[in-house]
């Protein structure tokens, strides 16, 4: 075999190990399709739209606000200034607030009960998922251990206590209290939570999550720590 024939040989050989290779990457990647089904999209628009009508009431509700502030400033200034007052402490969670929701309340699981064993203590991993999905299942607002949760709250470990906003949360049993818009989304929050997998999770860690019925009355307390604003400052006219 003469040298041409050896190279073209070779190159040839190259090109089609290039292309099985190809092939075989190919074949070991596909190409990521959406494969739900009709209803599958239609639910996932259908709730896509909800979000969006959400978005216009609180963008009218907001446009209704500015209208009445206007109103009340040329009438009553300081009127005005006590309801814009109190309505932002309201939404900071500076009030005690009371609606539909439901609690849960953590404990040992029976098991540890009847082997004697004592937990002593709640990763703040479990509980800050537990957090993320109950705010994915619209609740409006949470307590944990009788401690406000706002939006800066955080869930961290501080010399192996589990702390929420620096408060310890050192005693099993203990509730969750939820809030949520209205009953119907209260109903909906419980049977999605029968099903969730945070409260597989804790059960993981010996500890069982027993949630009430939906309920008409929930009591949530107010923050009560000192909100720090940081990187903000009044603007100087």
């Amino acid at each position: 075999m003469d040298n041409k024939l050896k190279i073209s040989f070779t190159i040839i050989t190259i090109i089609i190990g290039f292309m099985i290779a190809i092939q075989f990457q190919t074949v070991k990647e596909p190409v990521v399709r959406d494969t739900r089904d009709i209803w599958e999209l239609r639910n996932a628009l259908l709730k896509e739209k909800e979000v969006n009508s959400d978005l216009y009431a609180e963008m009218r509700a907001v446009e209704a606000k500015l209208e009445q502030y206007k109103t009340e400033q040329q009438s009553s200034p300081e009127r005005a200034l006590k309801q814009t007052l109190e309505e932002l402490k309201t939404e900071a969670g500076l009030t005690e607030k009371t609606g539909p929701g439901v609690i849960l309340t953590i404990e040992p699981a029976m098991e540890e009960i009847l082997l004697g064993e004592k937990v002593q203590n709640i990763s703040p991993e479990l509980l800050e998922r537990l957090v993320n999905e109950l705010n994915q299942y619209e609740a409006m607002d949470i307590s944990i251990d009788g401690h406000r949760l706002i939006n800066t709250s955080v869930i961290r470990d501080i010399n192996g206590e589990t702390k929420v906003d620096g408060f310890s949360i050192k005693k099993i049993p203990f509730e969750v209290r939820v809030l949520t818009k209205d009953l119907e989304t209260a109903k909906g929050l419980y049977n999605r939570m029968q099903v969730s997998q945070s409260v597989e999770d804790f059960f993981i860690d010996n500890l069982r999550v027993s949630i009430s019925k939906p309920l008409e009355k929930v009591v949530v307390p107010p923050y009560e720590d000192t909100i720090r604003v940081r990187l903000m400052e009044p603007v100087k006219e």
